[in-house]
């Protein structure tokens, strides 16, 4: 790091006894260095006392009234610190920050930004001026200012993306020699498109690839060919280089892929690496131009920028690079009161360990960083001046910790790349929901959880089943209907309301199944209504069109109300004293209900390569007659666990042979979960092994005996529900969304507007990264909005 840096002004050097190799450690090129922030709060180099470094363990620690340097120094016996402090230098910014124009990050000039002062000091000894350049400290002090700190190896995670090479492309094998026509390089074999057009390594055939952002066309004739040749491998022709690089796709993957081979490769087909010229951008290239692109307005009708807020529950969060997804749910779940009185600010002494590692410990950092106000306040890095008209925003605090510990070990959300905001959001419930610090201090995701009960009557015989799951959200199918447009015209689609959707996830439908009781195949009707009603509920608007065999979201205004709105109606009565109950055990296996997929749509999935249990389900969740909108739920649930778990219907209890699965049991064991509890967790979820974990969470009372399973299926109907209400009315009112631009989930750029009390009464305010404004008008963004938080009031 290259700053320029001055010795305190102190008394002259003191002899500590602690100096030596027992406290004193250089990094190793996989340590994290934490020299910028507190690993327990966002306090910083920058505040005028500036930060404790570890010099043993690498800790950062702030120095102020929380002085979390001294809390680590005490609880680990790590005395030695070096005290890093830095002094800003005003920039006046006249003119907009260059394009980005390739994908790795330039290393920053800080001198010319920063003046930086560094002090020796041991917190045991109490002594402030130890001497910096003594020969077993100056080695140990330019090691940890040289080295990657955490958030900057971060940062260059962000747009470094690690490709590899798979199996498919190590082992090619190519059909026979031969010099493709020059000619026939220069359009698709299926249409006449002329860019975006992909080579089958495996066989030679040229195919157009799917359309994308920036006005780029495709009709994905390459994926058709990969799909029908079961070819996976191909090679974009505008992309390669001289030098060797292009971009190389594995359709079988569905993954951007390295060829190590590429040379040999293309002079199969006669294609000479060293003749050929980029003419095309690269993938990664338009990922960074279309996140660069997709902006929401940060100004008024009038042009004017909007004026950004500072205060308590109004910090803005630094984006990381594809890191907007993770702000903008932070946003929300912060604004809501169990996460506030969980995480409220208040002073917090991490017993971890590892404070960076810890995740309630980040989870307590973030919400003091968010709630406290203490961070809410201009950069001082930028200075307006009277030709500039760039408005102070906030700095925002960067959640690096956290977001490494979200993604540890997930194959997702450990990438740099964009993600899925909702699906974030579900990864995290889950992540609170199991940590132990939730069974001692409350879980605060509680608010949001709610139980769903489905009724069941066979149409024959008239008997019902009634089944209840908890859950935290919900899913709306939006209906997409396309408004009349002239030839060129941006398709529209036509205004649906919030109730239309609501309608249609609880009317009553036919499912065809076979009854456990009558044995009639005439089918069931099916409706799935609230048991309860959480305090905050959480909706997915899912807004999903197929083009060219590829899931693309759309925007489909969706009207919500600003006003409360009753879900009274939508309250399910539970079972009747004059309905007949269908019986819970069957007195062989031939009677358990079984679904029959329509055999139409069914064939239809297996054409398309779906394998059989997998169109099984996803033609059983949509109604059993559409291949379309089984396809959707299909690519909405490709990441979903057991998705390739064979259909049981008829509840946890039908599924008794995987819940004594011998492998499912050891895995829980693993765990620190076994005998009867592991055996009744895996029987009342179907023998999935996560479900399972989160059941014994919730169920720590429960011994898993014979008795007490008896006695709670006895009472389960006399029991007071264990999440959500059933009180009515049931009155709600749109508290937060998060909004969306873009074709994908998985690209284009994330925000949140959340309603706020601000002096002036309560307003919505945008949380754009570290942009924080108020907004007038925010009917538009309600139209489009991917995730909804609705309080109950």
């Amino acid at each position: 790091m290259a700053t320029a840096t001055a010795d305190a002004q102190v008394a002259s050097p003191v002899i500590c006894p602690h100096v030596g190799p027992s406290f004193l450690s250089k990094p190793a090129p996989t340590d994290s260095v934490y020299r910028e922030d507190c690993t327990q709060c966002f306090d910083s180099i920058d505040d005028p006392t500036g930060l404790d470094l570890c010099l043993k363990c690498f800790n950062g620690g702030c120095t102020g009234d929380r002085d979390h340097a001294k809390l680590h120094s005490i609880t680990r016996s790590h005395p030695l610190v070096l005290n890093i402090r830095r002094t800003r230098k005003v920039i006046v910014r006249d003119e907009p920050p260059l394009k980005m124009s390739k994908l790795a990050i330039a290393a920053e000039t800080e001198a010319d930004r920063y003046e930086t002062t560094l002090t020796v000091k041991c917190l045991d000894c109490g002594i402030d001026n130890i001497d910096r350049f003594d020969p077993a400290v100056a080695p140990v002090v330019a090691a940890v200012m040289s080295a990657n700190t955490f958030s900057r190896k971060e940062e260059v995670k962000a747009w470094e993306q690690e490709l590899t090479s798979c199996e498919h492309i190590l082992c090619l094998q190519q059909g026979e020699p031969r010099k493709i026509a020059s000619q026939d390089l220069g359009h698709c074999s299926k249409c006449d498109l002329n860019e975006n057009l992909w080579l089958c390594l495996e066989c030679g055939n040229l195919g157009c690839g799917r359309a994308q952002f920036g006005g780029v066309n495709g009709n994905s004739h390459g994926l058709a060919h990969a799909t029908e040749a079961k070819h996976g491998v191909a090679v974009k022709l505008g992309s390669i280089t001289p030098e060797g690089t292009a971009d190389v796709y594995c359709y079988t993957c569905d993954e951007e892929r390295v060829d190590e081979d590429l040379a040999a490769h293309l002079a199969n087909w006669g294609i000479i690496l060293s003749e050929r010229q980029k003419t095309e951008k690269s993938l990664t290239e338009m990922q960074i131009e279309q996140n660069l692109r997709w902006e929401f307005s940060m100004s008024s009708e009038d042009g004017k920028e909007l004026t950004p807020l500072f205060g308590p529950g109004l910090t803005g969060l630094k984006n990381l690079g594809n890191s907007c997804y993770l702000a903008s749910i932070l946003q929300c779940l912060y604004d809501i009161p169990a996460f506030q009185k969980r995480y409220n600010g208040d002073v917090f002494f991490s017993d971890a360990t590892d404070p960076a590692q810890d995740l309630e410990t980040q989870l307590q950092k973030i919400g003091d960083g968010l709630l406290s106000g203490r961070y809410s306040k201009p950069d001082s890095d930028v200075t307006v001046s009277q030709h500039s008209a760039e408005v102070p925003y906030q700095k925002g605090l960067a959640p690096s910790m956290l977001k490494h510990l979200i993604g540890r070990g997930h194959d997702e959300f450990s990438t740099m790349r964009q993600q899925d905001a909702f699906e974030l959001l579900q990864h995290l419930i889950k992540l609170i929901t199991r940590s132990k610090h939730s069974l001692e201090l409350g879980d605060p995701t509680k608010s949001m959880r709610f139980l769903m009960e489905q009724r069941l009557q066979c149409l024959h015989c008239k008997k019902v089943r009634y089944s209840t799951t908890e859950q935290d959200s919900i899913f709306i199918d939006v209906p997409l209907e396309k408004l009349p447009a002239a030839e060129g015209e941006e398709t529209k689609y036509k205004l649906v309301s919030l109730k239309q959707c609501l309608d249609n996830v609880t009317m009553p439908e036919v499912v065809e199944l076979k009854c456990p009781s009558c044995d009639s195949k005439d089918g069931f009707s099916k409706r799935t209504l609230f048991k309860t009603f959480p305090e905050f509920l959480v909706v997915n608007a899912r807004k999903m069109a197929i083009v060219n065999w590829v899931p693309v979201k759309v925007d489909v205004p969706v009207i919500v109300d600003d006003k409360p709105f009753a879900l009274d109606a939508y309250l399910s009565q539970g079972q009747q004293p004059d309905e007949e109950a269908l019986p819970e055990d069957a007195p062989s296996t031939s009677n358990v209900p079984a679904f029959v997929p329509n055999a139409e749509a069914f064939a239809m999935l297996e054409g398309m390569g779906f394998p059989k249990v997998r169109a099984e389900k996803a033609l059983h969740a949509t109604g059993n007659n559409d291949a379309n909108a089984a396809m959707e739920w299909l690519f909405a649930h490709l990441d979903d666990p057991d998705i390739d778990a064979p259909l049981v219907f008829g509840g946890a209890k039908a599924d008794a042979g995987a819940a004594a699965d011998p492998e499912k049991l050891a895995m829980l064991e693993s765990m620190g979960f076994g005998g009867p509890r592991a055996v009744k967790a895996l029987k009342e979820t179907g023998g999935d092994v996560e479900r399972a974990v989160e059941w014994l969470f919730s169920h720590l009372d429960d011994e898993g005996g014979e008795a007490e399973e008896e006695a709670s299926a006895d009472s389960e109907d006399k029991n007071v529900p264990v999440v959500g209400s059933r009180e009515l009315p049931a009155n709600f009112q749109l508290q937060s969304i998060v909004c969306h631009k873009g074709t994908s989930i998985h690209a284009g750029h994330y925000v949140a507007f959340i309603r706020k009390q601000l002096d002036g009464g309560q307003s919505w305010v945008l949380f754009n990264d570290e942009k924080v404004v108020k907004v007038v008008d925010v009917e538009e963004m309600k139209k489009f909005a991917y995730v909804y938080f609705f309080k109950r009031v």
